[in-house]
C-alpha cells in the first residue's frame, strides 16, 4: 500500500513537459485547480478529463504510474461521495432510511466532487513526476520572490516545500521496511478492522520519527558542510528563461480556464 503512493516521486523524460519552466508547470497546475471548480456540466467534466489525458500523453509518463497515484485516495473519494450524497439538500428523493435520505442532486454532487478530486491529484501529479526537485525549488523560488519586500522568505519557504516534497518517498520506503521487519517478528498489520489496524500502526511511530530526526539530521550537516547559507548571493548553473513553448502552455491553460468560465456562467447569462 505505501509503495503506491508516488507523491513526490521524479520520472526522467525529454518530453515537451519536461522541458517547460517549472514556474510554467506551477502556474498551470494552479490555473486547472481553479478551473476545475468552474465545471459543473458533464461537457465541462469531459473536456476537463480529455485536457488531463492530452497532457499525461504528451509528458510520456506511464500510464500506470500515474493512475497508481490514485490507489492511496480511494477511501477518501469513496468517503468524499458519500458525504455530499447522504447531506446535499434536493428535492426529488431516490432511497431513504431511518433518518438518511439520498437525492439525485446529491447523488450528481458527489459525483462531481469525486471525479474534480481525481482530477486534481492526476494533473498535479504531472507537476512532480516532470519536475525534479532542485528545478521545482528554483521555481517557487521565483513565484515567491515578489513577496520578499513584505518579509515573506521565499527561499527558505521554497527549500522546505521541497526537501518535504522530496522525502515523502523516502519516509514511505523507510516506513515499508519497517513494517516488513515488524511483520517477520509477528507483528499484525493487515487483520482485524480498520480500527485494529490503525491501533496496530503505533509502534511504527517512534522508529518512523527516529529515522527522520537521523535524516533531518544528517541533511542539516551536509549542508553545513557544503557552507549552506541561504538564498543570498546563491548562483545556479540553469537560469529559468521562458521559451516560445511557455507561452504556448500558458495560452492553452487560460483558453481552457476561459473558456470553462464562459461555459458555466455565459449559459446563467443567456438564461
Amino acid at each position: 500500500m505505501l509503495t503506491d503512493i508516488t507523491l513526490g516521486q521524479y520520472f526522467p523524460g525529454n518530453s515537451f513537459i519536461h522541458k517547460l519552466d517549472p514556474r510554467t508547470k506551477l502556474l498551470a497546475t494552479l490555473i486547472y485547480i481553479i478551473a476545475i471548480f468552474f465545471a459543473v456540466t458533464p461537457l465541462a467534466y469531459g473536456i476537463l478529463t480529455v485536457f488531463a489525458a492530452v497532457v499525461i500523453l504528451i509528458s510520456r509518463v506511464p500510464w500506470m504510474l500515474v493512475f497508481k497515484s490514485l490507489k492511496p485516495i480511494w477511501i477518501i473519494v469513496i468517503l468524499t461521495m458519500l458525504i455530499h450524497m447522504f447531506t446535499a439538500p434536493g428535492e426529488h428523493i431516490v432511497f431513504t432510511w431511518k433518518f438518511l435520505s439520498v437525492t439525485a442532486e446529491g447523488i450528481d454532487m458527489g459525483v462531481k466532487m469525486a471525479v474534480r478530486l481525481i482530477l486534481l491529484l492526476l494533473f498535479s501529479s504531472v507537476l512532480t513526476f516532470t519536475t525534479s526537485p532542485i528545478v521545482l525549488t528554483d521555481g517557487i523560488e521565483n513565484l515567491l520572490r515578489p513577496f520578499k519586500k513584505l518579509g515573506v522568505p521565499a527561499h527558505e519557504l521554497a527549500m522546505m516545500m521541497t526537501i518535504a516534497l522530496r522525502f515523502i518517498p523516502t519516509l514511505l520506503d523507510e516506513t515499508d521496511r519497517i513494517m516488513k521487519a515488524q511483520t517477520s517478528r509477528g507483528a499484525e498489520f493487515a487483520s482485524g478492522n480498520i480500527f485494529q489496524r490503525m491501533k496496530n500502526m503505533l509502534p511504527l511511530l517512534v522508529p518512523l520519527f527516529i529515522s527522520a530526526f537521523r535524516r533531518a539530521d544528517e541533511l542539516a550537516v551536509a549542508m553545513e558542510a557544503r557552507c549552506y547559507r541561504g538564498g543570498e548571493g546563491r548562483t545556479r548553473m540553469h537560469e529559468l528563461v521562458y521559451a516560445s513553448r511557455d507561452y504556448l502552455a500558458f495560452a492553452l491553460i487560460i483558453i481552457l480556464a476561459v473558456g470553462l468560465a464562459v461555459l458555466r456562467w455565459g449559459n446563467i447569462c443567456v438564461q
